[in-house]
């Protein structure tokens, strides 16, 4: 079976997000006003082949923990859909 994961990672609330806080800044040098916080993250899409839905999340699960998020400083939350 094939199936699609979107993956989102994001730092942590506790921690300082300097990229957030660009933008943030930005925002205000465009005249957008109403926006009180910004935290930036990364989407990755991943497609991958696995026999059962089961097998598919325990794929996702290793490649986020291990790979995709640092758990020291980034949560993950993904989706699976078949495809």
């Amino acid at each position: 079976m094939k199936f699609i994961a979107e993956v989102d990672v994001m730092p942590h609330r506790e921690l300082l997000d300097p990229q957030g806080k660009a933008v943030l800044n930005n925002l205000k040098h465009l005249h957008l006003s109403g926006v009180t916080d910004v935290r930036v993250g990364r989407h990755v899409i991943l497609t991958l082949e696995a026999p059962t839905e089961a097998e598919a999340r325990q794929v996702v699960e290793t490649a986020c923990s291990q790979l995709l998020a640092n758990p020291i400083v980034e949560t993950y939350t993904y989706q699976l859909h078949s495809a």
